[in-house]
């Protein structure tokens, strides 16, 4: 399995594979290709990566600056990632993740954010926000499942704002 940049060619299967994977997701709202189409349209996808395997595209994690308290401090947002349904269990998302987080910190992002699965995330380093420290936090979702990782800067406080193609539907 290779790890690599998006290219134009794969966009319809990238759809597909988000599609795919958030079809049986509880609490998805059935966006995330919508997001990611609209976060391309405006280029604002700082990191877009594909995990391909004999020409087949298993997986997807897409990168986009975040606001905290409406300023840039070169954060950015995980997500959406997603893997096909058929190649769950297989450590590919592992792998996606982890090698945007090191090709993130390697470009100097300052952070990253996310909401998601703590225990699942809690494998790169993710966390809430602690009851007695700095706190970025995410109005309108519970506070244990939006997480952030600093990486070459100090945790911040703040609240944190997506790009608009978030709201894509």
């Amino acid at each position: 399995m290779q790890i690599r940049p998006e290219t134009p060619a794969d966009i319809a299967d990238i759809r597909a594979v988000t599609q795919a994977a958030f079809a049986t997701v509880p609490h998805s709202q059935q966006t995330e290709a919508a997001i990611i189409d609209a976060l391309r349209a405006a280029k604002a996808m700082t990191l877009s990566l594909v995990a391909e395997q004999n020409g087949e595209i298993l997986g997807h994690v897409a990168f986009s600056p975040v606001l905290i308290d409406g300023q840039d401090h070169n954060w950015l947002g995980l997500g959406p990632v997603s893997v096909h349904p058929d190649h769950h269990g297989k450590g590919i998302g592992s792998k996606l993740i982890r090698t945007a987080l090191d090709q993130i910190t390697a470009m100097g992002t300052n952070g990253c954010v996310l909401l998601g699965d703590p225990a699942y995330y809690a494998r790169f380093g993710f966390r809430a926000a602690p009851a007695d420290g700095p706190a970025l936090v995410y109005p309108g979702v519970p506070a244990e499942y939006f997480q952030s990782l600093p990486l070459n800067g100090p945790a911040l406080s703040g609240i944190v704002t997506y790009h608009p193609g978030f709201a894509a539907s």
